[in-house]
């Protein structure tokens, strides 16, 4: 299988070394970046084909749009004289839907749309995946082969993406916000920055590992923390008078909502 990655940011290099760390030929690898600083340094770090032309495109067998939002449409119009039906194109654009995609290319061209998240830096990520008008089990398996070695890939249908844009797509700031949170809580309680960073980065990784591993619902892991009148109890009794798990599902609703606008402005 041939893949062509538009787009050569964070993501872009994620899903390339993804590839490549998955055991896929670097010859049967395609990059498409216009700066030229760029396109030599991956050139050279991957060892794979790095063009600046679009056109070079048309004989990949799958073709990876990492690029933003507000940057799809043109290179949409840039893509479409160069795709044909049989051709699988995957949108990793926040937002986007199948819809628009399939409207700026050939009638045909099997589209998946995918919603990412920032843990497939560490092979850890969250992918979720939703088919185009026409796509069948073949293209979805591609498209999950694709995305494998960065992390897990569940498949949901097109209307649940912005469900999902707000949970896995957002959630790595929403854990990170609370980690910092907890880090600066350690600083006013006395302790170290480096020290209170220590301690709170390996119990948010032990915490997931924990969740993962036991297959637990977090209700009951959570209770086997919290003794009756104890530490943790007087902790969580403020989280819940401060209405921290209303504040939560308050804006996972925000960032669904955001991403539905996102996607009424590109029809």
């Amino acid at each position: 299988m041939t893949v062509a990655i538009i787009g050569a940011g964070v993501m872009g290099e994620t899903l390339l070394s993804g590839l490549v760390r998955g055991g896929h030929d670097p010859a049967d690898l395609l990059v498409v970046e216009r700066r030229p600083e760029r396109a030599a340094e991956l050139a050279e770090r991957y060892a794979v084909t790095v063009v600046a032309d679009v056109a070079a495109v048309a004989e990949a067998d799958t073709i990876a749009l990492v690029v933003k939002p507000q940057d799809m449409g043109d290179v949409l119009d840039e893509l479409a004289p160069h795709v044909a039906a049989g051709q699988l194109v995957v949108s990793l654009a926040a937002g986007i839907t199948t819809g628009f995609v399939e409207s700026r290319l050939p009638d045909g061209v099997a589209v998946v749309r995918v919603m990412p998240n920032t843990p497939a830096l560490v092979d850890e990520g969250m992918a979720a995946v939703s088919p185009g008008r026409h796509c069948d089990e073949e293209h979805l398996a591609r498209a999950e082969a694709m995305l494998a070695p960065t992390g897990r890939v569940v498949r949901v249908p097109e209307k649940q993406q912005d469900a999902v844009t707000a949970i896995s797509g957002s959630g790595p700031a929403y854990l990170f916000f609370v980690v910092e949170s907890m880090i600066e809580a350690g600083v006013h309680l006395g302790l170290p920055r480096s020290t209170a960073t220590e301690l709170v980065v390996q119990t948010v990784v032990g915490s997931a590992k924990l969740l993962r591993e036991t297959g637990e619902h977090p209700t009951v892991l959570r209770e086997q923390v919290t003794s009756p009148g104890g530490t943790t109890a007087a902790a969580i009794r403020q989280l819940e008078d401060h209405k921290v798990r209303a504040a939560f599902i308050t804006a996972m609703e925000a960032a669904r909502d955001r991403s539905r606008a996102l996607a009424a402005t590109d029809d």
